[in-house]
């Protein structure tokens, strides 16, 4: 599902062992269903394997997200909103390598076992929307800041190791080169 069910990580990289501490409702649905499918695995035998992504970018991704919502927004010479400061630190993970890793899991992973899929791509939001304003070339009075949002995590790191190791998944896609596909994909 997602980095966010273990909560705002304030140094490290949290693993798969790592206690699950979500600080939003949203959240606690997701940490909620990763405890419903495992004990469904442990109670019926179910064959069940968990990930636990990265934030996500990418073409056709919801208009809501940062990324699409900052190119939308920015060609339609719309405020680009940023809850707080925009220092928010999250791991970039291109959607196609998050598939990847996902598909890996399914045929590969062990039954019963979490699988954290980083990007190890760690940037603040404001170093994101300046990549996007390199791509795009929009003025920096258009980005404006808004308050953050209830529950709000200030920083999310995942330790990938495990899937690294055990079925020898990377990503294959940079930031810069995940952005630059997606600001391309949106123009058409």
């Amino acid at each position: 599902m997602t980095d966010e069910v273990y909560g705002s990580i304030a140094a490290g990289r949290a693993d798969e062992e790592a206690p699950l501490q979500p600080s939003s409702p949203y959240a606690a649905t997701k940490a909620s269903a990763d405890l419903l499918a495992m004990a469904a695995h442990h109670t019926f035998g179910q064959d069940v394997v968990i990930t636990r992504s990265a934030n996500n970018y990418g073409p056709n991704q919801h208009p809501e997200k940062l990324v699409p919502m900052i190119i939308t927004n920015a060609r339609q010479q719309r405020p680009l909103t940023i809850q707080g400061a925009g220092d928010d630190i999250r791991d970039w993970l291109y959607v196609v390598d998050n598939c990847q890793a996902i598909d890996l899991v399914m045929r590969k992973g062990v039954a019963g076992e979490v699988y954290n899929i980083g990007g190890f791509e760690r940037r603040t939001v404001l170093e994101v929307v300046a990549s996007l304003q390199a791509l795009l070339g929009f003025p920096a009075s258009q980005v404006v800041h808004v308050a953050e949002r209830l529950g709000h995590d200030h920083r999310y790191a995942v330790d990938d190791t495990k899937l690294r190791r055990a079925l020898g998944w990377q990503p294959s896609t940079s930031l810069a080169a995940g952005l630059t596909k997606t600001v391309r994909a949106l123009q058409h």
